[in-house]
């Protein structure tokens, strides 16, 4: 985020050549295989009035090459920057009206961009628009099924006046964009909220930011128990419970409803409980009934996963939803001691370089 936005970002009037009604724009890190699978999707769903951007984030294999082998335009960055400068230098060269973030790892469905271009030209009330991943992950093993189809559910569940925006498959209009400065690429300079943070700020000016839970994506990620923590815990809960403490402002919907707060206060409570179960053994029974409450209000959930997966699936997905809720919670209280003890906690070692995906969700 600029205090005055860079000339490129302004809704300055163009040559009518020069023009496009939407631009994609695709940050990526060493994209890989996951890249050709978004690239070759967004070529088969644009139209002569839209154009594609990949930003290539300072890769170091052949990424610039993956899209130019496209038709595609390239932007390079001389140094690696995170996702939000490579979304900001991506909207500084974009000709369209309308910016169309995509995550590199993310596959559109071939209505996606019609769908965006629909929604915003039939309502001019609507300054953004995003969506979410489908219900059909690629990428094999529990963790991996597990988190994308958290994520689906999440976004099928929020309310459709959203709280904040998502940048894996969302779009703004650039004046909206301009107004509040992009993303802010000098407190974000890795994956982590920067998208939740430009949704704020949306908000805040007055936009209304829309989820379209029919504007679906394909998620190519592989997860790993580790990644899930690290990401949880580091990328999101952190960061995101810094900006709640900042801003107080505690919106219910999404991943901070009423019933995920109380989810991760038993979560938390439970494992108290378990450490004094070594002096007061009774106080097992009051962790296994904290865990009880920590299923039932997450039915829900489990239910989506038992009818996608099987009732295994579903079982087997409990105890890394408690892992999840316990990243959340740990993450709030340490934000929370930052704030009191006036520091600043230190990222995981290495956690900055794991950038093989744009997102880190």
């Amino acid at each position: 985020m600029r205090d005055d936005p860079p000339q490129a970002l302004t809704t300055t009037v163009r040559e009518s050549e020069s023009h496009a009604r939407l631009s994609v724009i695709v940050p990526a890190y060493n994209g890989g295989t996951a890249l050709t699978e978004c690239l070759d999707a967004l070529r088969a769903s644009v139209g002569p009035e839209h154009e594609v951007l990949l930003v290539d984030d300072a890769s170091t294999d052949d990424t610039a090459a993956r899209a130019e082998a496209r038709g595609l335009r390239v932007i390079r960055l001389a140094r690696n920057g995170g996702p939000a400068a490579a979304r900001n230098e991506g909207a500084r060269q974009a000709r369209g009206d309308v910016l169309l973030f995509v995550d590199a790892d993310v596959v559109l469905a071939p209505d996606a961009i019609g769908r965006v271009t629909r929604t915003l030209l039939a309502d001019a009330s609507v300054s953004a628009i995003f969506g979410s991943y489908d219900a059909h992950p690629r990428a094999p093993g529990i963790v991996s099924q597990y988190r994308n189809l958290l994520h689906h559910f999440v976004h099928q569940t929020g309310n459709v006046e959203a709280s904040t925006f998502w940048a894996g498959c969302g779009a703004v209009r650039r004046a909206a964009f301009a107004e509040v400065g992009g993303f802010d690429e000098l407190r974000y300079n890795a994956p982590a909220i920067e998208d939740i943070e430009l949704g704020y700020r949306l908000r805040s000016a007055g936009h209304r930011i829309v989820l379209d839970k029919q504007l679906l994506a394909t998620h190519l990620k592989r997860w790993t128990l580790r990644s899930m923590i690290s990401t949880d815990l580091w990328r999101r809960a952190i960061p995101w419970s810094r900006l709640i403490f900042e801003r107080s402002e505690f919106p219910g919907d999404l991943n901070l409803k009423a019933a995920q707060r109380v989810s991760v206060t038993l979560t938390g409570l439970a494992a108290v409980f378990l450490v004094l179960a070594a002096w007061r053994p009774e106080l097992v029974l009051a962790a296994v009934v904290a865990l009880a409450g920590v299923v039932v209000l997450n039915q829900g959930l489990f239910r989506f996963l038992a009818r996608e997966r099987g009732l295994a699936f579903a079982v087997a997905c409990v105890p890394l939803h408690l892992v999840h809720h316990s990243c959340s919670g740990l993450g709030f209280v340490l934000a929370r001691l930052e704030l009191l003890w006036g520091g600043r906690l230190k990222a995981e070692p290495g956690l900055p370089a794991e950038r093989s995906t744009p997102d880190g969700r």
